[in-house]
């Protein structure tokens, strides 16, 4: 069984479809576990965030446990203790730590000297958290995974690549549309018009995020001006197919106001299994602690 959660390549096949069952079965009674009665969890935010934030902060707090949340500066990190010194002091007071910052590296670090697991809330490489919602939500709307293309426009950024780590292990196909100067180095984008063709899911993140060069924002929204999902690329995937985003939104960029609030976004239950995948992440990595 896994013990840390970095990538999400840490779960098997098997381990992430358990977790997907177990958040659907505890959006439906969301005060049925109280796995982390009498624990505390370090929730360390470097970086600003509404989702996960709330929804780890209220998730720990229903699963019966103690959220520590710890900002940007109230760690002795921010004053040069080193992240192993940090791992071995948390690990003597809290059951697991999650973390929220931007270099991937400083993640590994902290795993690789803790005791107790360590949770991925975001780094610039990953965000597997985020991308298991992605899957609860697919599920909540086709009843399966099997089968299932999704359709990434945009950056290749850290969600992108969650995205293609969490659908290789659940069988989904996904396809990112990407240009050239933006496209993940591990794999080079498709056109809008490949990615999109008979897409059960249409997705997508901001143009400019957080730690990006403000200096480029001018020239990354111009190669990124045909990858925006509007009525006319949602026109072209199946009857069916319903639109993601990770959030937040810059309506009018990455996405139309139009689509980002009509019928066909399931954005908002995306928001919210945020939550509820996390606690079957927690119970999935606590079973043992």
């Amino acid at each position: 069984m896994a013990r840390n959660f970095l990538t999400g390549e840490e779960l098997t096949a098997e381990e992430q479809l358990r977790l997907l069952d177990r958040a659907i079965e505890l959006k439906a009674d969301r005060l049925s576990s109280r796995a982390l009665e009498g624990k505390s969890v370090a929730l360390v935010f470097d970086k600003p965030s509404t989702r996960t934030r709330v929804s780890f902060d209220v998730g720990v707090h229903e699963l019966g446990g103690h959220p520590v949340v710890l900002r940007q500066g109230e760690l002795q990190m921010a004053r040069g203790e080193s992240p192993r010194d940090v791992a071995l002091v948390l690990s003597r007071m809290v059951h697991a730590i999650g973390v929220r910052t931007g270099p991937h590296e400083l993640l590994e670090e902290l795993a690789e000297h803790a005791s107790v697991p360590v949770i991925n809330m975001l780094t610039r490489e990953h965000h597997p958290c985020q991308a298991l919602a992605d899957l609860m939500t697919l599920r909540e709307r086709f009843g399966t995974l099997d089968g299932l293309k999704l359709a990434y426009f945009g950056d290749g950024n850290n969600m992108a690549r969650s995205l293609l780590i969490a659908g290789r292990i659940a069988g989904v196909e996904v396809a990112v549309a990407a240009p050239p100067e933006l496209s993940l180095p591990e794999l080079p984008g498709v056109e809008p018009a490949e990615a999109v063709a008979g897409a059960h899911a249409l997705y997508t993140d901001v143009w400019v995020s957080m730690g990006d060069d403000e200096a480029d924002a001018g020239r990354r929204r111009e190669l990124l001006e045909a990858y925006r999902i509007d009525a006319a690329l949602l026109a072209q995937a199946r009857d069916d197919a319903i639109v993601l985003h990770c959030l937040p939104a810059h309506p009018g960029e990455e996405i139309t106001e139009e689509v980002l609030y009509g019928e066909r976004s399931a954005a908002w239950d995306q928001a919210e299994n945020r939550q509820h995948a996390q606690k079957a992440l927690l119970e999935l990595l606590l079973s043992g602690a």
